[in-house]
């Protein structure tokens, strides 16, 4: 049997970028709670924060703004490409392609040494990479995509670029604490494909794919939308305790988004989002999905099963009711994921830049001993 036990408890780097405190429910971000910066923060000021460890002064911030929307458009040649993509297509494989197409048109992409330069490019590229998730988004619905602004934050831009209508500042609002809430999270499984690809010395573009190729999977980016399709299988909020009883103590069922990794504490991004889902729903008038969730996040809570393992709501869970809120299609929720998380993975990208190869040993369990016999003697 070999041993699949995923590194649990291991350090591999010492990093500036977060701490995670999972047996308090603490998370921090170069110094500062993630209650403190969701509360106040752009989402630029976290991409400057972590980066720089501190955060930007007054210009300091309108010049990471500036930057990342001036350079937010993307090649002609890519928006053919996501035109040329058959429309069920899932989003998560358009960007990973879009992104690594994006090296093609960087004249830097190939600059592998100098910090300053992949700074900048990490700008750049968190700013393309809203683009091609809003222009997927439109495409798909055959829609024309639209071009981004230079004089709004990401959050109003992805906005912007996916109605092509002034970014409503409920809804903006929401997103810029998504993305600040998503921006970093420790050595978790894409952060650390991304320093495994630039520890071989590979350019941040290759990082940045690998690391939404882990992404993509269900028990990492992928968890909020099967959070939501579980949300939806309920239905209504009066069906909630029968679903429960049948899936869960009789079944079994998973509930998606309770549980993480390394809380065995409240989750304190999910506290945040359930206050945001909760406005978003009476804002809306649409309080069936966040009413769904409240009642099995209750169930859960006052089980035994789920008291003993100390399991409670993680990010995914009251994010995916967020992003619901605001209209977004499901397999899109992963993509804004990505947009969150790129301020992360380039400051862990250019943390390891020139760093040592990442190599892990792996213990041999194999059979030995045997020698080759021909074919006809098998």
């Amino acid at each position: 049997m070999s041993n699949k036990g995923g590194l649990a408890g291991l350090i591999v780097a010492d990093i500036q970028t977060s701490l995670v405190n999972g047996e308090e429910g603490k998370l921090v971000y170069s110094g500062y709670t993630i209650e403190d910066l969701a509360q106040n923060a752009l989402f630029e000021e976290v991409v400057f924060l972590l980066h720089h460890v501190r955060l930007p002064n007054k210009a300091e911030l309108e010049e990471t703004r500036s930057k990342i929307a001036q350079n937010a458009a993307i090649p002609d040649a890519i928006i053919q490409m996501m035109k040329n993509t058959p429309k069920e297509t899932p989003a998560m494989a358009v960007v990973r392609t879009a992104t690594s197409m994006l090296s093609s048109y960087d004249a830097d992409a190939e600059n592998l040494t100098d910090k300053d330069v992949a700074r900048e490019k990490a700008l750049r590229m968190t700013g393309q990479v809203t683009t091609i998730c809003a222009a997927w988004n439109r495409i798909r619905s055959e829609q024309d995509p639209i071009a981004p602004r230079t004089d709004l934050t990401l959050a109003q831009n992805f906005i912007y670029m996916l109605t092509g209508q002034e970014p409503d500042k409920t809804a903006s609002d929401a997103i810029n604490v998504y993305l600040v809430l998503l921006a970093e999270h420790g050595m978790n499984a894409s952060t650390f494909t991304s320093r495994v690809i630039t520890a071989t010395g590979s350019d941040m573009h290759s990082a940045v794919v690998g690391a939404i190729g882990a992404l993509k999977g269900p028990s990492h980016g992928g968890a909020n939308a099967e959070a939501m399709k579980m949300f939806i299988e309920i239905g209504e909020p009066d069906n909630v305790e029968d679903w429960f009883k049948t899936n869960i103590k009789e079944g079994d069922r998973r509930i998606m988004g309770i549980g993480h990794r390394v809380y065995k504490a409240p989750d304190p991004r999910a506290a945040i989002l359930k206050q945001h889902a909760q406005r978003l729903a009476a804002s809306s008038g649409n309080s069936k999905w966040f009413e769904i969730a409240d009642r099995l996040e209750n169930a859960a809570r006052h089980d035994d099963y789920f008291i003993e393992r100390k399991l409670f709501p993680n990010v995914d869970y009251y994010s995916a009711i967020v992003l619901y809120t605001l209209d977004l299609e499901i397999d899109m929720f992963t993509p804004l994921f990505v947009m969150a998380r790129m301020a992360g993975w380039t400051a862990n990208i250019v943390d390891q830049m020139q760093g040592r190869l990442i190599r892990p040993k792996a213990q041999y369990v194999g059979p030995t001993g045997l020698s080759w016999t021909p074919p006809d003697e098998r």
